[in-house]
């Protein structure tokens, strides 16, 4: 009888909750619920993972630093399952392991450490006056079977080079392929830093990221020296050890590191020699896109490793699945979250060396594909449909967000619950100043649901900012104090999101990129959507321009036609009229056959914002939009000049 009366009241709750304005947010509770803790678990087997790392042998492989000992156990646990396919290469977990104990051991030998004839036990094993001790280990413990030889056996590929020391960084330039992932698994069981630089660096962007990281040695791919021969002189000067990652003619003081890898024996090296002090230290460098000038050398610790591999479990991706894997593995996206996140659970990841839209549908049905990891614009090659699950990350931030939920167009949620385990806010930011708004009494403000905010993260001893190698000046503005009381400190990501009324987040645009003209705030992801919905249009990227004589910027768009189409400047024009205020439309148009985007397919906006819309410089054909005739126009000469003079009014 009771459960009859209470009937109706359960039936009545959701029309209170929807009258309370509850609803919309409680209706996700489950889903929160579910994800929260599968969060908590992560996190659990995570600490434990540490845990059991800090009390091990430190002579073992398990007693190393985060990554070392998740590869050692995954040798143990699925020696034989298959952990990476490139080509026709296929490597278990067991291979990967054996692999990179080669390339720690050579790079041991680049420290002067002498594993014997054999690679084994040396006999004796002195210290060598003190010397035997890791890098930020400590004390190490007698009987590893190396000793340290001094320098006369450092860096065979290093020419006249200082040699190597503890510690120090070594630089990767390589593609996507298995070799990157021994050399740089072998140095972090070295003990040593690694640095990934970016493939298509070279001149002063190439020393600069070498300099800014203390780099002291450059492993790169074969096929990259003849374009780097101009460079060899100032890497010379520069006193790093060049090695080649590969067979070939090499200029001088150039080896093949390959070749000596594969003289070591492949038994597992110290675990102290890679265990850090401090789970915060450095450990790699992964550098930012550069696309507002040069790149900056993050600083990834072993506590930002250790997390990645919680990354696939948190998007409830199992063990037995097959992950798609075309990004580069300089980027975090790639590396951390693509191999490192794979690693954590064990499953298997299909590596391509250069993203390919012709071979990706028969590669998925080849290797049975069950997850794809894209960024930027990449997937807008293979379908014009979101996704079902989308993160938001940064290399070098403290925060991230899952759209666990599927949720159509969101990249999260800003539950209770999930904020309460990652920590963030979305604050109250002024595009025209470049700051956040302050309340008098000089604390930020939250937004409201649907109002674009600054998405911040407070920062902990569990979610550190490490900042960039190189001066404090690097940082400047990615730290915000006494945001909401007096005293504490936020990881600024120089991103805006808008969190609608059921608490799903939307990226909005980069703080940069939206821009005021006619005294209103413009964002340039709602424009280019606008334009994305015409058919004969495939691509496009939207950012300001300045014009003399007018305040702000004026809206331009790049355009990359869908073939077999035309470009009509009718439909477009209406289209755009009809979807867009008076303030938003673009005023100029340049139609192109590719958008430039970096190499890790984020659409180039400074670099075409500065090339500006003057057709004696351009090649592209370009538009203007004419207010008077109420449509886009040729760009020609006459018409740029009357514009600069005031005569064409945009």
């Amino acid at each position: 009888m009771a459960a009859l009366l209470l009937l109706p009241l359960l039936l009545l709750l959701p029309l209170l909750l929807l009258k309370l304005h509850l609803w919309p947010q409680l209706r996700w509770l489950p889903a929160d619920l579910a994800f929260a803790v599968r969060a908590l678990c992560c996190k659990r087997a995570l600490r434990a993972r540490a845990l059991a790392a800090a009390a091990a042998d430190p002579e073992g492989p398990e007693g190393g630093c985060s990554l070392a000992w998740r590869l050692a156990e995954l040798a143990q646990q699925r020696a034989a399952h298959t952990f990476l396919i490139h080509g026709s290469r296929r490597f278990s977990y067991s291979e990967a392991e054996r692999e990179s104990n080669r390339a720690a051991r050579a790079f041991l030998r680049a420290l002067g450490w002498d594993w014997g004839p054999d690679g084994g036990d040396s006999g004796e094993g002195s210290a060598g006056e003190g010397e035997r001790a890791a890098p930020g280990a400590g004390d190490a413990a007698a009987g590893s079977g190396a000793e340290f030889a001094g320098g006369d056996g450092a860096a065979r590929g290093g020419g006249a080079a200082a040699p190597l020391s503890p510690g120090a960084t070594v630089a990767l330039l390589l593609p996507a392929g298995p070799e990157f992932l021994w050399l740089w698994f072998g140095l972090a069981k070295a003990g040593l830093r690694t640095a990934f630089v970016p493939t298509a660096l070279r001149r002063g962007p190439l020393l600069h990221c070498l300099r800014s990281c203390g780099a002291r040695a450059l492993v790169l791919a074969p096929e990259f020296l003849e374009s780097l021969e101009p460079d060899l002189p100032a890497l010379r000067a520069m006193g790093l050890h060049l090695w080649a990652a590969g067979p070939g003619t090499h200029p001088a003081g150039i080896s093949d590191l390959l070749a000596e890898v594969s003289a070591e024996v492949d038994g597992p090296v110290p675990g102290y020699l890679s265990s850090p002090q401090s789970i915060t230290d450095t450990c790699l460098y992964i550098f930012t896109s550069g696309t507002t000038g040069l790149p900056k050398a993050a600083r990834i610790s072993h506590l930002k490793i250790l997390q990645c591999q919680g990354f696939y479990q948190l998007c409830g991706v199992h063990q037995e699945d097959v992950i798609y894997l075309a990004l580069p593995l300089y980027h975090m996206s790639g590396s951390l979250l693509g191999i490192v996140g794979c690693m954590g659970i064990g499953a298997t990841v299909v590596l391509k060396s250069k993203f390919s839209a012709g071979q990706f549908w028969e590669d998925c049905q080849q290797h049975r594909v069950t997850v794809f990891q894209y960024i930027g614009e990449l997937c807008r090659y293979l379908v014009n449909q979101p996704p079902v699950l989308e993160t938001y990350g940064l290399t070098e931030g403290n925060v991230a967000t899952i759209n666990y939920t599927g949720q159509r167009g969101a990249v999260g949620r800003a539950s209770w619950l999930y904020k309460h385990i990652f920590p963030f806010s979305l604050i109250r930011y002024d595009v025209t100043t470049g700051e956040p708004i302050r309340d008098p009494q000089g604390h930020c403000m939250a937004t409201s649901p649907g109002e674009p905010g600054l998405l911040v993260a407070p920062v902990s001893q569990q979610s550190p900012f490490l900042g960039y190698a190189g001066g404090p000046e690097l940082a400047q503005g990615k730290l915000l104090k006494d945001v909401f009381r007096p005293g504490d400190v936020f990881f600024n990501t120089g991103d805006l999101l808008v969190c609608d009324d059921q608490g799903f987040l939307r990226f909005h645009d980069r703080t940069g990129d939206t821009f005021r003209w006619k005294g209103e705030n413009v964002a340039t992801t709602e424009v280019a959507e606008v334009f994305e919905a015409l058919d004969f249009l495939q691509e496009v990227n939207v950012y300001g321009v300045t014009v003399p004589g007018h305040e702000g910027r004026a809206g331009m768009a790049a355009l990359v036609l869908r073939p077999p189409h035309a470009l009509d400047l009718m439909q477009l024009y209406t289209h755009v009229s009809e979807n867009l205020p008076p303030y938003a439309r673009p005023r100029f148009l340049r139609l192109q056959e590719s958008l430039a985007t970096t190499e890790t397919f984020k659409q180039q906006k400074v670099r075409m914002a500065n090339e500006g819309f003057d057709p004696s410089t351009l090649s592209d054909p370009l538009y203007v939009l004419d207010q008077a005739v109420g449509a886009y126009l040729p760009l020609t000469t006459a018409r740029y000049s009357a514009l600069l003079a005031g005569n064409l009014r945009i």
